[in-house]
């Protein structure tokens, strides 16, 4: 998948969410109108995933994230870049996220 973010730039995720840990996995669900939308996809991340989900505040980069993912799991810097980029492209497309 080619990349069609800016590592260089700050996520925060979407207010339009309700996002929980249930049973050991973590769930993103897209909310309307302050109810689940069920005909949305449940998007469920994996650990790497949620420690990504967990930084996207809206005050640091990509780049940022992806530097102290680097040196907490001690993993080259360009592979974290590129896990990093690719998550948050696919929650940017769904909404799930949000350009700041």
């Amino acid at each position: 998948m080619e990349q069609k973010i800016n590592i260089k730039n700050t996520y925060c995720q979407s207010e339009d969410v309700v996002a929980r840990e249930i049973h050991g996995e973590f769930i993103i669900i897209p909310i309307t109108s302050g109810i689940g939308d069920l005909e949305d996809e449940l998007y469920t991340l994996n650990e790497t995933g949620k420690n990504i989900w967990d930084r996207l505040d809206g005050k640091k980069s990509l780049k940022e994230i992806a530097m102290e993912l680097s040196k907490e799991f001690d993993a080259p810097l360009e592979e974290i870049e590129k896990d990093v980029a690719g998550l948050t492209e696919e929650l940017l497309v769904r909404r799930i996220v949000l350009e700041v």
